[in-house]
């Protein structure tokens, strides 16, 4: 990890910045407003300055389709009660990404191509822009007729995989205003229903199954589990089944309804179909209509990485999630009708709901499901951008240190591939010039961070700067992003000198910052300004480096998120299955994510205290066993990304005072940072025990 004396390598610099999406806007800013800005830190430091002007000139410059402008870019300069970007104006959040403004569109040209493990075998399935459109149009059809009657604000949840039916599904709730929420379906029915239960969705898009690393895994099982689990709620009408198997596997189709299970969930909701039977039974005059909507409203559902209780439902807006991405992939990324993206992630992730947008500047989506090492082992991912000709590839760092671990040499070339985007995890430095060894040397690699908080990301790509090695670009243009001391009392926060080490903070409003918590506005506030008071506080160590310009460098979570392999989520999620199946075996317990200087990724220990006094099947027991049994359950109702790779029987859980677990102090502890805590520990011998595990792991 570099340190504040050290200056790592730079390693790519854009041939052509003139020529960039990025440099045009700035010297559109000059001319609009008199300036003479000549570099990335020069517009970073306007944008963030000038908040109302940066916003106002974004809007102008990526092209928004609003049916009414705005009266107001910014009516406050307060984060909390949240300003309301773009008051007065009304737009569809639908409209922007079927319709991008301004862009050169043909009908026929291809927006979507879904891809699984199994291709070449089973080919691709391309959708062109007018067969999204009239897709998207039979499914909102179907969703506001009278059987269903989906109003605006109504919550839509899809246990679906990442292809193009979940897209249209996605489209056409959000045409009407409807609220979507996503997971995918290779969690466990608790992770999920500790979800939906709370949002109450009305309806449910659910694939069949799901196909990774050469196996077919069914999901009506799960399914049917899920809406049994929905049925107290009383919301849910309709389940809708998608007959994804036809995109796993050439040599299964046309499933009958038991196959999807509909023949048991017509006794349990109103309406239940298979998709393609769904689609077909629209009416053909019902047009495709975009509901004009303010600004701020709900847009997505996602879910935080709580650490102390159910993950938190997070609603972000419709106009803050559309004028972000769009500046980020128009800008930052440089994309547009000639770009196509592949990004491997799942419809949990957020990046699934950033790649989306990407239809909003006119790119093109490579929508892949299954393992990233099929059909060909470490060649696949490769060799489909090159056969499919992407332009800009996302991956998670762990994907990229794997090849790295694996030696491998790429054998073809990818003339087309213009960026690489990692995240989820810092990429390591080595990493970085493994990729440009392997790769191209032409090509934009960035580690890029952000999160589920903002649907976004505040460390961004940047065609204005070049590539260092182990470090991330830059601050996104509008993000005015600082280092907090970590010790500072919240009621006056202070920052740390440039190069030292503290927690990520956001000092002025941003667009996309969370609209609420499903729960209320008393937990987001608590969530985000209560650490710092009038700064959002992102649970993120990092360290800003360099001298004109700032390069990012993260450190890992300040708080008890878990992140192994980019997953998020929070240590209550393990706590709740010990809970439920070990209520006897296990009397307490403690779950933090380890990362070490000397890690490549987050591993997740869970730390056992079993019951001092003999219990049947508890004590006596052997714990390898235990062990086995934990990971399973664990694996089964949550996911295989949940497993932890540790599990260890310790001599006590350190608490506070008033009882709390203290997590972030054994985190920082095993992942041996220099962070100091001043957590007020209520059994300080515990802690003395984690330093002696910790010592003897090295």
């Amino acid at each position: 990890m570099a340190d504040k004396a050290s200056s790592p390598p730079e390693l790519w610099r854009h041939p052509n910045p003139e020529q960039t999406p990025m440099y045009q806007f700035m010297a559109a800013v000059n001319e609009k407003h008199g300036l003479s800005l000549t570099g990335y830190a020069d517009l970073h430091r306007w944008s963030v300055e000038h908040l109302a002007e940066f916003w106002a000139d974004v809007w102008d410059f990526v092209g928004i389709a609003a049916s009414r402008p705005y009266d107001n870019v910014l009516p406050s300069t307060d984060m909390f009660p949240r300003p309301d970007f773009y008051q007065g104006s009304r737009l569809n959040f639908a409209e922007n990404l079927l319709f991008p403004a301004g862009k050169d569109i043909e009908p026929s040209d291809t927006a979507l191509i879904t891809v699984t493990e199994e291709w070449p075998t089973t080919g691709v399935q391309p959708l062109t822009w007018s067969e999204l459109r009239e897709r998207v149009r039979q499914c909102a059809a179907r969703l506001r007729g009278s059987e269903i009657g989906l109003t605006a604000g109504d919550v839509v949840a899809g246990f679906i995989g990442n292809h193009a039916d979940a897209i249209v599904a996605m489209l056409a709730t959000t045409s009407i205003g409807a609220v979507w929420t996503s997971i995918s379906p290779d969690n466990g029915v608790s992770a999920v229903l500790d979800r939906l239960v709370r949002v109450k969705p009305k309806v449910l898009f659910a694939d069949d199954a799901s196909l990774y690393n050469g196996k077919l895994w069914p999901s009506k099982d799960k399914t049917l589990q899920i809406v049994e689990g929905l049925g107290e709620a009383n919301s849910l009408k309709a389940v809708i089944v998608v007959d994804s198997v036809n995109y796993a596997s050439s040599s299964i189709s046309n499933a009958s309804e038991a196959d999807l299970g509909l023949d048991v969930l017509k006794s349990v909701v109103p309406v239940a179909e298979a998709y393609t039977q769904f689609l077909s039974r629209a009416a053909s005059d019902v047009p495709l209509h975009f509901e004009q909507l303010p600004p701020s409203h709900p847009l997505y559902i996602l879910y935080s990485s709580g650490t102390t209780g159910l993950p938190k439902a997070i609603v972000h807006t419709a106009m803050g999630t559309l004028i972000q991405h769009k500046k980020e992939l128009a800008l930052h990324c440089s994309m547009g009708p000639r770009s196509r993206m592949l990004y491997y992630t799942t419809t949990s992730w957020m990046m699934w709901h950033w790649s989306v947008s990407a239809l909003s500047v006119g790119s093109s989506l490579v929508l892949y499901m299954g393992s990233p090492f099929k059909p060909c082992g470490e060649m696949s991912l490769p060799q489909l951008l090159a056969d499919l000709e992407v332009t800009h590839f996302g991956t998670s760092a762990a994907y990229l240190v794997a090849l790295e671990a694996k030696k491998f040499k790429l054998t073809i070339e990818l003339p087309k591939l213009e960026a690489i985007y990692s995240t989820a995890s810092p990429l390591p430095p080595s990493t970085f010039a493994y990729v440009y060894e392997t790769f191209h040397k032409d090509v934009h690699l960035s580690s890029i961070t952000g999160g589920t908080d903002i649907i976004s990301l505040f460390g961004a790509p940047c065609p204005l700067l070049p590539v260092v090695e182990g470090t991330i670009q830059c601050a996104g243009l509008g993000m005015a992003i600082a280092v907090a001391d970590s010790l500072s009392p919240a009621e006056s926060p202070k920052l740390v000198d440039l190069g030292d080490e503290g927690n990520l903070v956001c000092m002025r409003p941003f667009p996309c910052q969370p609209l609420t918590f499903y729960d209320g506005d008393a937990k987001y506030r608590a969530a985000y300004f209560e650490r710092f008071h009038g700064w959002w506080h992102h649970g993120d160590l990092v360290r800003l480096v360099g001298d004109k310009h700032q390069y990012l460098l993260m450190l890992g979570r300040s708080d008890g998120i878990l992140k192994p392999s980019g997953v998020r989520f929070g240590s209550a999620e393990i706590y709740n299955v010990l809970i439920r199946f070990f209520a006897t075996e296990v009397e307490d317990s403690l779950c933090v994510g380890r990362r070490r200087p000397q890690d490549t990724d987050e591993t997740v220990c869970l730390f056992i205290l079993r019951p001092t006094t003999t219990q049947p099947g508890a004590k006596a027991a052997d714990f390898d066993d235990l062990r086995a049994r934990i990971k399973a359950a664990i694996r089964r109702e949550l996911s295989p990304r949940h497993v932890p790779g540790i599990i260890e029987e310790c001599i006590g859980i350190p608490r506070t005072g008033n009882g709390k677990k203290i997590e972030v102090a054994v985190k920082q502890i095993v992942s041996d940072l220099n962070v100091k805590t001043n957590a007020s520990v209520a059994n300080p011998e515990v802690l003395d025990w984690f330093r002696a595990w910790a010592s003897a792991q090295k």
